[in-house]
């Protein structure tokens, strides 16, 4: 993929990442380290409880989020990182076997009013699992590099 820029891009423009397949082993090892609830880490519980099964926790979605996002390149020569990201929602549950997508849409671009190297990017992102169905919704926001003056 070609190095580009903030002038580069436009709003609507899609990305379409390629997929990621969740274990059991790996939503009950992410689960085990950082949300250690028993329905992320014991599959017994968790066929009795309110999901019926194993889920991966929220912030292993947001992970392998952001993973697959990065695996695409898109703003690999122009990120400046992100002051944060917006509201987020979990529509159902990713489960073991789960193969994830990210589509990801520019909702807006705009230069820095303060910062003459720099733009702003808004992203609206879609994880959604094999069968089309969302599992998570955030919007992000990215700093890119400007193109240097000739």
């Amino acid at each position: 993929m070609t190095d580009r820029f903030f002038e580069d891009f436009k709003v609507g423009d899609r990305f379409m990442s390629g997929g990621m397949t969740i274990t059991e082993a790996a939503i009950i090892d992410f689960a085990r380290q950082w949300d250690p609830q028993p329905f992320h880490t014991d599959p017994e519980f968790a066929s009795k409880w309110t999901f019926g099964g194993l889920i991966a926790s929220g912030l292993h979605t947001m992970a392998a989020t952001l993973r697959l996002w990065l695996d695409l390149g898109i703003f690999r020569a122009c990120s400046l990182g992100s002051p944060g990201i917006g509201e987020v929602q979990f529509p159902r549950p990713v489960r073991p076997g789960d193969t994830l997508r990210v589509v990801s849409d520019i909702v807006q671009l705009r230069p820095s009013t303060s910062r003459p190297d720099r733009g702003i990017a808004r992203l609206r992102q879609v994880t959604i699992n094999q069968r089309g169905e969302q599992v998570m919704e955030q919007e992000t926001t990215v700093f890119l590099k400007r193109r240097a003056a000739a």
